[in-house]
């Protein structure tokens, strides 16, 4: 499944820095959560004899329940949903840039594969996590040891932002004045998920057949 849209799962903390510098920034892989895809940028990293790897993960899948409690668990999660096109527009023609869909495979399939190529390391992932159908966005510098990179963005290219299904409803209107007070945001969609909570999916109770 994919979309005309990316997601990006992140925190406050990060939301405001995206909107505050209009950039977007890729990171070093080596404390994700998934040692084996960890394991995989590693190798990737030696193979290219690289003296940075980073990425960017996005996901092409409407709001789940999973992407909320992995990659944004708690009160101040984030998730920022970018025109997929508009976003990819800041990577064209850098040369250092790798991007594409992950790949899901089961065991049994990659105990069948005799080889496989380098550059498709990045984009490899065990099959129980396909439900995140993950677009990747790596970065390569063979030169320069580094723990970020940043790209330029437009705010234009953000569809809308939405916050933490956990975020108590009192705190929701504080936190969309703030962000919409940052330069150039004031005319941003953003809401709260309501994903854990939501009135109109609890009025069904209200026409059982007794």
């Amino acid at each position: 499944m994919t979309t005309r849209s990316f997601r990006r799962y992140t925190n406050l903390a990060a939301i405001i820095h995206l909107l505050k510098d209009k950039s977007i920034t890729l990171l070093n892989p080596a404390t994700w959560d998934d040692k084996n895809d960890a394991y995989f940028m590693a190798e990737y990293k030696r193979y290219k004899e690289a003296k940075s790897v980073l990425a960017l993960c996005f996901a092409e899948t409407n709001e789940t329940y999973h992407h909320w409690r992995v990659f944004s668990n708690g009160p101040d999660g984030v998730c920022v949903e970018f025109y997929k096109d508009k976003l990819l527009s800041t990577f064209k023609g850098d040369q250092q840039i790798f991007r594409g869909d992950v790949k899901y495979k089961w065991l049994k399939d990659i105990k069948m594969m005799t080889s496989v190529k380098v550059d498709e390391l990045p984009f490899l992932k065990r099959y129980p996590y396909q439900d995140e159908h993950e677009y990747r966005v790596v970065y390569v510098d063979t030169e320069k040891a580094k723990e970020y990179q940043d790209y330029p963005i437009e705010i234009e290219w953000i569809k809308r932002i939405t916050l933490s299904p956990w975020m108590s409803q009192t705190l929701t209107g504080s936190v969309r004045d703030t962000l919409r007070s940052i330069e150039g945001c004031s005319g941003l969609k953003i809401r709260r998920s309501t994903l854990v909570g939501n009135d109109n999916w609890k009025k069904l109770t209200a026409r059982v057949l007794t």
